[in-house]
């Protein structure tokens, strides 16, 4: 069947038509033939969002943003986006704008929220919210580094100055002379430390000895705890008690006065009955010393001998009156 001239132009024109609804619904990233909600955010700065970016749900995508105006004379800005019906959230659940990539780039994500409120519904507005990006992050965390830094470079000049009014021409030659002088003072240690490896060196073998030496006595030392040890040191120590004991009964007969020497020790009467014999034995002794003559009569040749004459500074007599 042949078609006229007209009927080819009429299908042309529908064809033609198709396309540009087909194309204006490829350039704005909707389906004519899709059944997704339209949702709704506000913003106050949307960071360069597009229309056609991806609508995500825990990363997967459910849809796509459609289009971005001015919401009012305030500046904020409405986005509109479509959302799958295939997956059923409550209308309390939140719009978020998130970074897509390090290098920049933003899209949508919606946070779910599974409570008693209604399921979302074409035509609604969900709460909008910004997450913060990676820049963001790091211009707040450098911020204040920044500041830190700033007065830390402040502090370091305002120093280096004091330093340099410190380190005036009297001073830096002092302190050359103190290192000059510190200089000096490692050289004489190191010929102290020279001398002593050469003593050391010298005297290596008596070194050795007396270390030797010292072993041996530790050795000894070790021993004689030993044998210290396998002393029964109870028995000796109960052995010692039990004469501190009877030592203890000893003495305590003594202080009361029980057996003989406690008598000789408790009787007054007897102290003295020895004190005067001691005193009349001296006595005794000493008039014998001056006056043998009464006590020794010798006669000579049939010779009467002499009555013995008492002197009159006799210590006897002085003694009985």
């Amino acid at each position: 069947m042949k078609l006229s001239r007209e009927v080819k132009t009429g299908l042309i024109v529908i064809l033609g038509i198709l396309c540009v609804i087909f194309g204006y619904s490829y350039l704005k990233a909707s389906s004519i033939f899709d059944d997704s909600k339209t949702l709704y955010a506000v913003y106050n700065n949307i960071g360069g969002l597009q229309p056609g970016t991806e609508v995500v749900i825990n990363g997967f995508s459910v849809g796509n943003v459609n289009s971005i105006r001015f919401k009012d004379d305030t500046g904020k800005l409405l986005v509109t986006f479509s959302v799958s019906s295939d997956f059923e959230f409550s209308k309390n659940s939140r719009a978020e704008l998130y970074d897509t990539g390090i290098i920049g780039g933003k899209g949508i994500q919606i946070i779910p929220v599974f409570d008693n409120s209604p399921m979302v519904k074409s035509g609604d507005t969900l709460k909008a919210n910004i997450k913060p990006g990676l820049t963001a992050l790091v211009q707040e965390k450098l911020t204040p580094l920044q500041l830190k830094v700033e007065g830390a470079v402040s502090n370091a000049d305002s120093l280096l100055m004091n330093f340099n009014d410190v380190l005036d021409d009297p001073t830096k030659r002092e302190l050359r002379q103190s290192i000059a002088g510190l200089n000096a003072l490692v050289r004489s240690f190191q010929v102290s430390a020279n001398a002593m490896n050469e003593l050391l060196a010298d005297n290596k073998t008596q070194l050795d000895s007396s270390i030797k030496n010292i072993n041996t006595t530790s050795a000894n030392f070790a021993k004689l705890s030993e044998s210290l040890a396998e002393v029964d040191l109870a028995k000796t120590i109960k052995n010692l008690e039990a004469t501190i004991t009877n030592l203890n009964s000893l003495l305590g007969k003594i202080q009361n006065g029980e057996g003989s020497l406690g008598k000789l020790t408790n009787n007054d009467e007897l102290y003295n009955n020895l004190s005067n014999a001691s005193r009349e034995l001296d006595l005794l002794l000493q008039d014998f010393r001056l006056n043998p003559k009464r006590y020794v009569n010798v006669s000579v040749f049939g010779k009467k001998q002499k009555e013995y004459e008492l002197p009159e500074d006799d210590p006897a007599a002085k003694n009985d009156n």
